[in-house]
């Protein structure tokens, strides 16, 4: 039930973001947009986020067609790691098996540059 919250609480502050701090949306003007998601591995929680310079989506589930998706191997990894997403938890997540990257780090890096700025 937390991960769920927290997830859902990402897309208030990622929409409230885009209204309210300029340095947000040129960012994400200048990503010209990106789609991604969180899940646990064995999807039992899963949420996706589809950011453009016109707006943001969010919805339950992961759709196929995502740039990047972020698995974790149970909820309690999740919301340990989510609570401080430094590069170096993600790292260490990875050398341990928690968490698996599915896309492209580049769009890892581009997704953490414009959290920077929630």
């Amino acid at each position: 039930m937390k991960l769920r919250m927290m997830l859902w609480l990402l897309g208030l502050l990622l929409r409230r973001a885009q209204r309210r701090k300029p340095a947000f949306r040129d960012r994400l003007a200048d990503m010209r947009g990106l789609d991604w998601g969180i899940a646990t591995e064995d999807l039992s929680i899963a949420r996706h986020y589809r950011m453009s310079p016109q707006g943001i989506e969010t919805g339950p589930g992961l759709p196929i067609d995502l740039d990047l998706e972020l698995r974790f191997a149970d909820t309690d990894t999740a919301v340990r790691i989510l609570r401080k997403p430094t590069q170096r938890a993600f790292l260490d997540g990875m050398m341990a098996g928690n968490v698996r990257l599915v896309g492209d780090s580049a769009d890892l890096q581009r997704l953490q540059s414009l959290l920077r700025r929630l």
